[in-house]
């Protein structure tokens, strides 16, 4: 498969009162051609910042990329002018942010803000853009689309936002489709619609996904691959079969032991990770995991292990020094 995004070394840092917060700290990784991966860790990792930054859409001037190269169809979109990235932003690569109650415009109506850019990148006029938002709403499920395109986003459910969401990524066809934890503030039945929709569309129109979560259980069902991030790194990648069945870094056992099992004969305690992540401001010299890790040592203190310190194979490696092979949470 051709690859589509190139992410080579990544950083992000955000100046504050307190110091410089190393949010995303040489993050590397590809999106290949109509595959779906998943982007996994908890609150505050940097899953959000590196597409933020793929995206040229972190806060400024507090925010500022200052290194790597994010590459898309041979041109560096770090380096490019902002007319050249506003034509590949929600055109090539879109994005679902994470919460739409609040992603929407309040004062613009769906066909309005759905409008826009079928206008700005297909060079649709008022009509066209109409009839297609319509087409959208109705691909998204979105009952009664004809009647509903010219509401307001506060007369539509979090659900059907978040459909509305999903409608504008989608509206240009795009290549490469980011969604932001976007089911996070839905309630279950939902979550698992949208899920299943986001799998349809993708299969219909042949993009790539980039599905960033802190649910291992949503990645399960959905992606082809998977990143751990923690502490703006990211410490474990491998094939989604192989993070369950086989996991090799210490962070990746945590998430999987705090999830609860369907299929168990015996009934176990969930097992929660002690500790906080560490402070961005300050990181460790050694693995940023070593105060919350069961299976540390010395070296782990003295260096911080790159992500082909433990390959398991060609696809899968972790940040890891420990040898943590002998454990397993998921058969």
């Amino acid at each position: 498969m051709a690859v589509l995004l190139d992410v080579r070394d990544l950083r992000t840092e955000f100046r504050t009162e307190e110091g410089v917060v190393r949010a995303v700290n040489g993050v590397s990784f590809q999106v290949q051609e109509g595959e779906t991966l998943g982007i996994v860790g908890e609150s505050g990792c940097g899953k959000t910042v590196s597409m933020l930054s793929v995206m040229r859409l972190v806060p400024q001037p507090a925010g500022r990329i200052v290194g790597g190269q994010v590459l898309f169809g041979g041109r560096d979109l770090l380096k490019i002018s902002e007319e050249e990235m506003r034509q590949i932003r929600g055109n090539k690569i879109a994005m679902i942010f994470q919460d739409p109650m609040t992603s929407l415009n309040p004062v613009l109506t769906i066909n309005q803000q759905v409008s826009e850019s079928l206008m700005l990148h297909l060079g649709m006029n008022r009509e066209q853009a109409r009839l297609r938002t319509i087409e959208l709403l109705k691909t998204v499920g979105i009952p009664e689309a004809e009647n509903r395109v010219d509401d307001y986003p506060h007369q539509f459910s979090g659900g059907m936002r978040q459909r509305v969401m999903i409608a504008m990524a989608l509206s240009c066809g795009p290549q490469v489709l980011i969604a932001d934890e976007p089911t996070t503030a839905l309630d279950v039945t939902i979550q698992a619609q949208i899920i299943e929709l986001v799998k349809r569309l993708k299969e219909e129109i042949g993009m790539a996904v980039v599905w960033i979560t802190h649910d291992l259980g949503v990645v399960a069902g959905l992606a082809d691959r998977v990143h751990v991030m923690y502490a703006g790194y990211i410490v474990e990648s491998a094939p989604v079969k192989d993070i369950y069945a086989d996991p090799r870094h210490p962070y990746t056992l945590g998430l999987l032991r705090s999830i609860p099992r369907l299929d168990e004969v015996r009934k176990e305690r969930l097992t929660p990770i002690d500790g906080l992540p560490p402070d961005l401001i300050a990181l460790p010299i050694g693995c940023p995991f070593y105060d919350r890790c069961p299976y540390h040592f010395g070296k782990c203190l003295e260096e911080n292990p790159t992500l082909d310190a433990r390959v398991a194979s060609s696809q899968h490696k972790a940040a890891c020094w420990a040898d943590v092979t002998k454990e397993r949470v998921w058969a």
